[in-house]
């Protein structure tokens, strides 16, 4: 099996596994305990954890949130900031290609007392800053944009979106889910200055699934932004998420995080590379084929595209057994993707679109394979 759905999930790195093993052995201690060395250990192992994770991002580790996934740190943030601030405002911002975590939790909020607005997308699924400007209001507390697409690998100039935001309203919070970016592309939150919450996940950048992280930024007093927590039962996590921390998990993560760190650029020129040759590779062999993901601005290995009347179910069925490939997201495979239809694609057209994710452990040849077999199983199947 030839794995190229890298942005549904990674494997586990085997620094990774190496790193997380003692915390599943011996190491059980709950670092919320106190005084004895099991504790103090889980403990350590967390703070060293954090401190990994937030060089990765550029930020304070004092500022990184545990959670259990990146669709736990949008509910969170999104239902918390909605909560604790509605009395400011009742309006919240973000685009038509958010991630569904985002998407069913605006929904959420929009039937229950919030005004939601949708932003329009360019073709490559991408926010221009006049779009967003254009829609910020005097009660407008939230913008909520992501960093990159999960379907189709653009990037938003998020930093130059965040900066609009403050700009217009200075009241306003600005999110971004960064899931799909965290290790593919350089994140300075202290540079930056103007994101106020982030969310990522282990498990997309070769680390542990079941854990996520919320940055949420310090005030300047360094003073902790009110946000009405999701769980209840405990003070851990700044008070900002209860519940005994998954240590191993967390272990993991922050190796991943610094294994990424050391390795992006080195990954990024070779992901490039690769970029080009299946591009090429695909123009080459496909008559009429049209790329929905942009040349630049994008998450580097990430490809969408679309081949006429190549049905993509029959296709990735019949690939199965030798090459994992997708439609989309992993959490919207039941459904034609929303991400597609906003950036102009008619349903015959989503219905014939593909997602390519690669990964440092991907191989040259590999694409050679691919191209030669997709040719062959979409002549046998095309319609």
């Amino acid at each position: 099996m030839i794995y190229f759905d890298n942005s549904s999930t990674t494997p586990l790195h085997p620094e990774v596994k190496e790193a997380m093993w003692p915390y599943i052995n011996e190491e059980f201690g709950n670092p919320s305990s106190k005084y004895y060395t099991l504790a103090e250990n889980a403990k350590n192992a967390v703070e060293e954890s954090r401190q990994q994770i937030s060089s990765l991002i550029g930020s304070q580790s004092s500022e990184i949130i545990f959670t259990s996934c990146s669709t736990e740190s949008n509910n969170f943030i999104l239902k918390g900031i909605a909560n604790d601030h509605q009395k400011t405002g009742r309006h919240i911002i973000t685009s038509k290609v958010e991630h569904k975590s985002v998407l069913d939790t605006c929904e959420y909020l929009n039937n229950n007392g919030f005004e939601v607005e949708y932003l329009d997308v360019n073709e490559f699924g991408q926010v221009s800053s006049d779009t967003l400007v254009s829609s910020i209001r005097e009660d407008t507390i939230l913008v909520s944009l992501i960093w990159g697409n999960n379907e189709i690998g653009s990037l938003n100039d998020i930093e130059e979106l965040a900066k609009c935001t403050k700009k217009n309203n200075p009241n306003t919070f600005f999110h971004t889910d960064a899931t799909q970016v965290l290790g593919k592309v350089s994140v300075d939150l202290n540079k930056s200055g103007n994101i106020d919450f982030l969310s990522g996940s282990g498990h997309k950048l070769f680390g542990p699934k079941g854990i996520g992280i919320c940055y949420i930024k310090k005030q300047p007093e360094g003073h902790r932004t009110k946000i009405t927590p999701l769980l209840h039962g405990g003070d851990q996590e700044f008070g900002y998420r209860a519940g005994t921390l998954s240590v191993h998990n967390i272990v993991g993560m922050g190796k991943a995080s610094e294994i990424a760190k050391k390795e992006m650029k080195q990954n990024n020129e070779f992901l490039s590379k690769l970029d080009i040759q299946i591009k090429d590779s695909l123009t080459k062999q496909f008559d009429h084929i049209t790329f929905n993901t942009p040349d630049e601005n994008k998450i580097p290995g990430v490809l969408n595209f679309t081949i006429p009347g190549a049905n993509n179910e029959l296709i990735i069925r019949a690939l199965k057994n030798d090459f994992a490939i997708s439609t989309g997201s992993a959490c919207s495979l039941n459904e034609p993707s929303y991400v597609l239809s906003a950036i102009g694609l008619n349903a015959v057209q989503v219905s014939n679109s593909f997602r390519i994710s690669l990964s440092k452990f991907n191989k040259t040849d590999e694409i050679n394979q691919f191209i030669s077999k997709m040719d062959k199983t979409i002549n046998m199947y095309s319609i």
